[in-house]
């Protein structure tokens, strides 16, 4: 039958500092405290304690970002989709950033196993000045067991807009098949992710595509990448990789470049084990 999961948090920024101001969940949603990792952000990390995502769930996450505020949101590992008989699992995660507020998006990849069914959208709305660091990133399966392009449906969705319209809109619907694993699919690759950063106006897209194609390149040289700017606002890069090691590194030099030109900060070390 799957559960319903719900989680909603939001955040404001009082005397210099950002601090979560709303939190409330339903299992298998759930979140863990506050991480004090930089002295004026907020970081934390998203849980689901079932182990994975099951056919039938229906997980919706909702982020509110007070003006000013700075966020950091990531998940301990990798999420695991598990096989479904038919009903595709849902997952939705929708924030909404009020201006000048700043959202790190950084989940780990999600792994669907054979006869998985997914449906995932991410939305994300920005106010003026408001900026976004997201990443999105998969695997074809599980490549250690010769488990790849398994699963029955892949559907992932992700919308980037400000006040005057979308800043990026994309979709990938997939089925499993073995010939996505060659050209124009992962080009055999096990690992796909998508890199962007959108927003803020006062950033020199121009400037910041060049750094990331020269930067990330150091993250592994296994590893392949296209860095695009959009049609306004903001930069995109797509990411293939054929370890998960290969993709960390890869998506960790991302990362931190972004933080460095766009935020003016250091790398953020999550403390994952």
């Amino acid at each position: 039958m799957g559960r319903d999961g719900l989680l909603v948090l939001g955040f404001d920024r009082r005397d210099g500092r950002t601090v979560l101001t709303e939190r409330r969940y339903a299992l298998p949603l759930q979140v863990l405290e506050v991480m004090a990792l930089e002295t004026d952000a907020a970081s934390l990390m998203l849980l689901n304690p079932t182990g994975g995502v099951l056919g039938g769930d229906r997980l919706e996450t909702r982020v509110r970002l007070g003006e000013g505020a700075h966020v950091c949101l990531t998940t301990p590992s990798a999420t695991r989709v598990y096989r479904s008989t038919g009903v595709a699992a849902e997952q939705r995660f929708t924030a909404a950033l009020g201006p000048g507020a700043r959202l790190e998006y950084m989940p780990d990849h999600l792994i669907p196993s054979p006869g998985a069914r997914l449906r995932q959208r991410t939305d994300i709305r920005l106010a003026p000045g408001a900026t976004a660091l997201v990443w999105d990133a998969w695997a074809v399966g599980r490549p250690a067991r010769a488990e790849t392009w398994g699963f029955a449906e892949l559907d992932i969705a992700l919308r980037i807009e400000d006040a005057r319209g979308p800043l990026l809109h994309e979709r990938a619907r997939l089925e499993g098949r073995p010939f996505w694993a060659g050209l124009g699919g992962a080009e055999s690759m096990a690992y796909v992710g998508t890199f962007v950063v959108a927003g803020d106006s006062s950033v020199d897209w121009t400037g910041l595509t060049r750094a990331l194609a020269e930067g990330a390149g150091d993250g592994a040289a296994d590893a392949r990448m296209g860095v695009t700017p959009l049609g306004r606002g903001g930069v995109l890069a797509r990411v293939l990789a054929p370890s998960a090691p290969a993709l960390t590194r890869v998506v960790e030099a991302l990362w931190a470049r972004a933080r460095d030109l766009v935020f003016d900060r250091p790398p953020l070390g999550l403390r994952k084990l």
